[in-house]
């Protein structure tokens, strides 16, 4: 006869075994990351927008996680940009500076020494693809067809201009005077081709082409939106949707913004079209806040881009992985954009570097409420030509610059940072100072100049 607590350990073994087997046969989750660019805090409806209608990024919150602190490694695109695809402070390597487009300069964005996200996915098996925005290196070697993407629709500098008539130069190399790039013609890969279409259009089209495409496979789509970043650029088809907004330039920002809500919508209904929802992580941020010459709004966030306060650095955050992540949450402890590569890692099989350990952490625990501590004890932030620092441990945070009065606000009371509570609290400045010392140690200067610094050939 068989004993009873045999018989358990028995069926015990076999849940066990009939669980890691269904672990091993799941399939790796499709990836998605929605990048914006220069959008404010408070322009998504999951953040309390009312007057531009964002109803499918607030799709993503809805059906997944809208997080309130979420943040990005700096308060400008290119940094913020080479933090998020590698999952390392940028300060790691040198990417401080939004780069020159200059594609004779080497390791200028994210060097050949990183790896980005795509370059760790390739090993598992994934199609990987980039679109829109690049502004991770413009140099031959740094393009995204060699930094780990099988296909690339967009361009690589860092603004650009939207109706297709305007794109008549065919590189970056034909600029003759600072900014004529933003009139280059879209990549496919490495080729100029003549595009028809208002390019955030162009740009929804090539990712819902993608995703039907690699369907079969998993896949890594990096849909970089260079909306809503000047040029305010817009058709009637969007701006007459907002007859009621009469600044003319939150009208046109506003019309941008709802062009890119129009392709998130695209993206996702394909998404539940080919049933595909329950297997494909998607993530929504902007790459930094709001500047205050677009029309945006970061309420209730301090200042603006550029500025270590929290309308620089703080952006809408969202993230959604059907039957994973519970609908509706809400989460509001700090996480960051460095935590996209990490939780991609982790659910992927990806395997990082040894000697370069990612700096965010997979959010799925934190978000589906199986893990109540905090995903960061503290995140940094070093503004290089400011000589300038800044830190955030729980609700506190402390802007730090040798020679000038520290900057100390309790998140948690004051979102707006109005009240410096400096004078009170010396002994707390004085650790979290000692906190930037010991978190800067390794970091490393700037590899190359910034996005001003090619000297034009004169004709």
């Amino acid at each position: 006869m068989i004993r009873l607590s045999t018989l358990r350990l028995s069926v015990a073994c076999l849940v066990i075994t009939l669980c890691t087997l269904k672990a091993l046969a799941d399939p790796p989750p499709n990836l998605i990351v929605i990048l914006t660019d220069d959008q404010g805090y408070a322009d998504v409806g999951f953040n309390g927008c009312k007057d531009i209608p964002t109803p499918n990024i607030d799709r993503i919150a809805q059906q997944g996680a809208r997080c309130t602190n979420g943040y990005v490694t700096f308060a400008v695109c290119g940094p913020s940009r080479a933090g998020l695809i590698t999952g390392r402070y940028q300060d790691r390597f040198g990417a401080l500076r939004n780069p020159t487009v200059d594609p004779s300069v080497p390791n200028n964005g994210v060097p050949t020494s990183e790896k980005n996200i795509a370059e760790l996915l390739k090993p598992v098996g994934y199609t990987t693809m980039a679109i829109g925005k690049w502004h991770l290196g413009t140099h031959p070697d740094l393009r995204p067809t060699v930094r780990g993407f099988d296909h690339f629709f967009g361009f690589l500098s860092g603004g650009h201009r939207y109706f297709p008539e305007e794109l008549t130069l065919d590189r970056e190399e034909d600029s003759k005077t600072q900014w004529d790039w933003y009139k280059t013609k879209i990549l496919r890969n490495d080729k100029p081709i003549v595009t028809h279409k208002y390019l955030t259009d162009e740009f929804s089209d090539a990712a819902v082409d993608f995703i039907e495409l690699a369907k079969n496979k998993p896949f890594f789509l990096y849909l970089a939106y260079n909306a809503p970043h000047a040029p305010l650029q817009a058709p009637p088809q969007y701006l007459n949707r907002f007859p009621n907004i009469t600044n003319p330039k939150r009208k046109t920002y506003a019309a941008m913004v709802s062009a890119v809500d129009d392709g998130v919508g695209r993206v996702l209904d394909k998404l539940h079209e080919l049933k595909l929802d329950d297997n494909t992580i998607v993530f929504f941020l902007s790459d930094n806040g709001g500047p205050d010459s677009n029309g945006s709004n970061n309420w209730p966030l301090r200042r603006h881009k550029g500025t270590p306060f929290e309308g620089g650095i703080r952006v809408p955050f969202a993230v959604r992985w059907t039957g994973k992540i519970p609908a509706g949450t809400v989460y509001d402890k700090p996480v960051s954009s460095l935590d996209i590569a990490a939780t991609i890692a982790h659910h992927s099989g990806a395997k990082p570097a040894q000697d370069k350990p990612l700096d965010g952490v997979d959010l799925v625990p934190f978000l589906d409420g199986s893990d109540k501590t905090t995903p960061h004890p503290q995140l940094y932030w070093r503004f290089y030509n400011k000589e300038l620092y800044v830190v955030r441990e729980g609700d506190t945070k402390l802007i730090y610059k040798d020679g000038e009065t520290d900057q100390l606000y309790d998140l948690g009371k004051d979102i707006g940072e109005k009240s410096n509570l400096y004078q009170d609290h010396a002994d707390e400045i004085t650790a979290l100072r000692s906190l930037i010392d010991e978190w800067k140690k390794p970091m490393v200067g700037p590899l190359s100049g910034g996005i001003s610094s090619w000297k034009f050939k004169e004709d």
